[in-house]
């Protein structure tokens, strides 16, 4: 699954209206948690709506090496589960690919067994940090082997019994706590996690759904503290995965930006936990109605009705940043097509994604002539509204990707509002969460091209 065929350069032009109504791919936490939950229970669970990116695949990979029966039947994904306890050591090394959420939750799942797992991944993959995973891990009693600064590859051994803990985030990370959480499952009493700021519910709604024994408690100033009794069973589920709001995230915006477009995204996930651009993008002017309110698989989902809009610069708020950490750069996009400064704050965490995102970004807009300014934990970004001067105004303002997937989909979406458009590096690494990105985007409008 590592990433290793060549690049595939691609670019935007300045678009006219787009038009139409698309629906979304499966969200891409929810996706992964059903894969691991699904592997890890007793009996079958049918997935509906799985998101088919290279990251998911990964995941799938990885519960079949250790004993889960993971097949595609019609439009389902059928997963027999081995039972919760069960797993078995993998006699290769698991690739994750480009798949950060996937590896750090698997190091969770599988890392208080009594086996070694060894874990790797792309060149991007290979330079995250892994250490805010490893750190809980070790105080359980896994011996931990890994490259220089607790990076990939690295091998993971658990301890005849793994010991229960109580483990405060020291940053807000799902990541993090569902790693934890989901190695409780094979720890004899409770695990427990408090994160000081709530982070996405995914794994705490869906370890419910797979009958865990699990209590939330949230106290006045909003931190949660969550326990999950160890070593109980789980059942194999039922999962209809919801569109995925992060991917909505870029033709929410393309819409917004390029001048008399009228475009509906369909299935989109509304949980409170992920809505944080939205919410942002109506504080900005964004002309976004929210349609067909409903529940799907345990998750509020909804219909947006987007039109272009007269952006302007606002200050979000650090507290947001956890409902909306993948969002920011297609945020910065919108940005920059706003009337104004926009200010992000408390946004450190974009350092230790697929790329340095917030570094990226910074450059990437530098690049095609946006004036911005960044720091440790925050970008301000001062807008040009209808894009005149902005964009590849020249052969050598290609952005780099640095193999990140937001960082190529946001590019791309700022060429279409961009009087010059845009060019990446590289759009190869898309697949991993949206391969369907480029045919959507085109099919509603878009001037996007992609090298063979």
């Amino acid at each position: 699954m590592s990433q290793s065929g060549p690049a595939k350069p691609a670019s935007a032009r300045a678009s006219s209206a787009l038009s139409g109504a698309v629906r979304m791919p499966g969200d891409k936490s929810v996706s992964h948690r059903a894969l691991m939950l699904g592997g890890l229970a007793s009996g079958e669970t049918r997935i509906s709506g799985l998101l088919e990116g290279d990251d998911i695949m990964a995941t799938a990979a990885a519960m079949r090496a250790m004993g889960a029966g993971i097949r595609k039947s019609g439009e389902e994904w059928v997963v027999h589960g081995v039972g919760n306890g069960c797993l078995l050591e993998p006699e290769d090394t698991l690739d994750f690919g480009n798949a950060g959420t996937g590896v750090r939750l698997v190091m969770g799942l599988a890392g208080v067994y009594d086996m070694c797992a060894r874990f790797t991944g792309d060149a991007s993959l290979l330079r995250r940090p892994m250490g805010r995973v490893l750190e809980p891990l070790r105080l359980m009693g896994v011996q931990v082997e890994a490259a220089e600064g607790d990076r990939l590859p690295l091998s993971l051994h658990g301890p005849r019994a793994a010991n229960p803990v109580t483990y405060t985030l020291p940053v807000a990370s799902a990541q993090v706590k569902s790693a934890v959480l989901l190695a409780g499952l094979n720890t004899p009493g409770v695990t427990t996690v408090v994160e000081p700021v709530a982070t996405r519910d995914h794994t705490e709604n869906m370890l419910r759904a797979f009958g865990a024994q699990i209590e939330i408690e949230t106290n006045s100033s909003g931190a949660r503290r969550i326990a999950i009794e160890g070593q109980g069973d789980l059942t194999g589920q039922t999962v209809t995965v919801p569109g995925d709001p992060s991917s909505a995230a870029f033709p929410i915006v393309a819409a917004l930006i390029t001048h008399g477009s009228d475009v509906t995204i369909e299935n989109v996930m509304m949980n409170p936990a992920r809505t944080g651009l939205i919410a942002t993008l109506l504080e900005m002017g964004a002309v976004i109605d929210v349609t067909n309110e409903r529940n799907e698989g345990g998750e509020d989902v909804a219909d947006l009705r987007v039109r272009s809009s007269d952006l302007k610069g606002v200050v979000v708020p650090s507290d947001r940043a956890p409902s909306m950490i993948d969002e920011y750069p297609v945020l910065a996009v919108a940005a920059s097509f706003a009337e104004g400064e926009t200010v992000m704050e408390g946004i450190e965490e974009l350092r230790v994604k697929e790329s340095d995102r917030l570094a990226a970004m910074a450059d990437g807009l530098e690049v095609n002539g946006v004036d911005c300014s960044a720091g440790h934990d925050w970008l301000k970004v001062r807008g040009h509204p209808g894009g005149k001067g902005l964009g590849a105004m020249t052969e050598e303002a290609v952005v780099e990707t640095h193999l990140d997937h937001r960082i190529a989909m946001s590019f791309l979406v700022f060429g279409l509002a961009a009087e010059h458009g845009s060019r990446i590096d590289d759009a190869s690494m898309i697949a991993t969460s949206f391969p369907g990105f480029v045919d959507l985007m085109t099919g509603l409008g878009a001037g996007m091209e992609v090298s063979p």
